[in-house]
Order: structure tokens, then sequence, then C-alpha cells
């Protein structure tokens, strides 16, 4: 685990903590002052603070967006987000590009976006590496950068990086392990990784086993997907043949959990329960059921890009997050990651995605 994803991890309070404020960063207004510490009716308007008027239509700004293929449940949620929140803006004109798992064409996506003078583009790279050339050109044309989810491999590369908490993730998911059998020493866990070369994954697959060490217990079985129902299940079932008992499993995205219930399904297993990861819609209607394997999940927003809509429109304005007395939008942005149980899930459910 790198120093940099330590760091994230105990700053994930405070990192949270500004992601909320996404929610107000343009909803304030000024508030009438009905009178006075001596009673009087003043009959004026309170000064607003800085940046509180943002959700006044302002100068139009056109804003590119690029995002991976819509090939399952998370991801097509991820840009139906982002072009509902553009819609909720008279001065945003959203310039959406194909999805897609090319990384060149998505590159040319980008130079298009360049080369048509856009004033500021959200992107979700396909591979943050690959992507980091072309949104370095677009930064150095005076284009503000927002990265979601998966990131550049230059941090000079945005002015904004919106993430997920992967390492977090892991943890969430570890310590609800803990919690259900730290008191298991030889209790046997499996995990069902997503694409295993994405630092993402990694973090993932990290966080989790540093959790789990804390109460004594570790990943007796591995296996990596490709975040797809196919993957999903081919996987599980080799996971499956070669453990013959498991106590629990944490899958790392419900897309592909289809698969991997699927799996589980085929081969007659019930000695263990399933946490899973992304936080999907039919994933908790299972926990609310409660009559399944799958007790828990662990939330990985499918708002990234709206949020990177919204702190576009703020930087091509010239605005600032009014929440903050800082008078720039900050350079990083880092959601939580909360388990859903049985406990919570009518908390979560409705802004959930569908796999």
């Amino acid at each position: 685990m790198s120093a940099r994803t330590t760091h994230r991890r105990f700053a994930v309070a405070g990192l949270a903590s500004a992601a909320l404020l996404l929610a107000a960063c343009t909803g304030n207004t000024p508030e009438e002052v009905e009178g006075d510490d001596t009673g009087n009716d003043t009959g004026s308007t309170a000064q607003p603070a800085a940046g509180s008027s943002n959700d006044e239509t302002g100068e139009t700004v056109t804003i590119g967006f690029s995002a991976p293929a819509a090939d399952h449940g998370w991801m097509a949620a991820i840009t139906t987000a982002a072009q509902d929140e553009a819609e909720k803006y008279d001065d945003i004109d959203l310039r959406v590009a194909e999805g897609t798992n090319d990384v060149n064409l998505q590159i040319s996506q980008v130079e298009t976006f360049i080369n048509d003078g856009v004033d500021a583009i959200v992107i979700l790279p396909f591979d943050g590496a690959a992507l980091t050339g072309v949104a370095l050109e677009a930064m150095a044309a005076g284009i503000p950068v927002i990265n979601v989810d998966r990131e550049f491999s230059d941090p000079n590369a945005a002015r904004v990086t919106v993430l997920g908490d992967n390492y977090g993730m892991g943890v969430s998911a570890g310590q609800y392990m803990c919690e259900r059998l730290g008191d298991q020493p030889d209790a046997v866990i499996a995990e069902v990784a997503g694409i295993d070369n994405l630092p993402l994954t990694q973090d993932r697959s990290q966080g989790f086993a540093d959790a789990l060490s804390e109460c004594g217990l570790e990943v007796s079985n591995r296996v990596a997907a490709e975040f797809t129902v196919q993957s999903g299940e081919a996987v599980t079932a080799n996971l499956l043949q070669a453990a013959p008992q498991i106590d629990a499993i944490w899958n790392h995205d419900d897309d592909q959990g289809v698969g991997v219930m699927q799996a589980i399904e085929n081969a007659g297993r019930d000695e263990f329960f399933v946490v899973g990861g992304a936080g999907s819609a039919n994933v908790m209607r299972d926990i609310q059921a409660g009559e399944g394997l799958v007790e828990a999940t662990v939330v990985y927003p499918s708002t990234q890009a709206a949020d990177g809509i919204r702190l576009a429109r703020l930087l091509a304005q010239g605005k600032a997050m009014s929440d903050l007395v800082e008078v720039e939008v900050p350079r990083l942005v880092q959601l939580f990651a909360p388990v859903v149980t049985a406990d919570n899930v009518d908390q979560y459910i409705d802004s959930a995605f569908e796999s």
C-alpha cells in the first residue's frame, strides 16, 4: 500500500465532509432579514456569503463529458447522473461523447473537446494512465479537467479529482467481516475482486486485507473477475470448486455479483454469507428481504461524475464552493464508503443504481 493510499484512508472523514458540501455548493440564496436586534423591521436583504449565489443562472458554459461504455449498471448510472445534473442548469451546454472502452477513441474525444474550445472537461477515463497525456494537453490549453473515479498518473493532469474511496471500501467490508467472524480465527474468507491491473482493485484488496488483519483474519481464497456478470460467474465457479468450505465472500462489484450469485446457486452452496460492493438496487432489495446469502454491500457512489459536472460549472464560471471559506474549488473530493445492511438499507436504496 502506498503512502498516498494510506494518507487517503486516514483523511477520509474530512474529505467525506467536503464531498457532502457538493450537495449544497449551488444551493444557497440570500436570506430575508426580518428585523434587527431591537425588533425593528429593516426590510433589507442580507449580504450573501462569498459564492452563495451559485444557483443563479450565469454565463453559459460548455462542458465536455467522456466516460467508458455503459456496459454494466454502475457505469450506466454514472453517465445518466451526469446528464441529469447538467439538465438542472440553464447555463450548462453539455456535450457527451459516446461511451467507449477504446483508449485511443477516448483520447480522440478529448482532443475534439480541446479543439472545440470547451470551457471544462469531465472525464472518467477507461485507463487513467493512458488518458493522462491528453488531459495534460487540455490543462495546458487552459481548459480545467475534472478527473472522475480512475486517477490520472500525473496530478497536474486535472484541476479537480473526484474519487470514491476504494481503499475505504475494502476496509469497510473487512471491518464488517471482523464484526461477524472475529471470534473465529480459522474462518475461511474468500474474495472476488475486479480487474486486477486497475489501481482501484488493488486498493480495495489492500484495504480488505488490512482490516481483516486487525482481527486476526486473512483472505484464504481470492479470484479476480472483470466487473461483468459473465466473468463473475466464471471465476466464482472456479473459486467454489477450489474451496469446499467458506465462511464469507466479499465481492468487489454488485454488477459482477449477479454472476457471482448465479455461480453460488448453480453450486448449491449456502454455508457462507456474502458482502457486495458498489451498492446496487437489486442487492439492496435482497438485503431488505433478508432471505438470501447477501447480508451487506459497501457503497461506491455512482454520483461522482454528477459531482464533477457541478464542479466543472463552478470552475468555468469562476465560482467556489459556497459552504467553504476557501475561495477556490478544492483539488480533491473523496466520497465515503458506508456499509449498507438491513438496519440502514432504507436510507440508501432510493439512490442506488440498477445492475
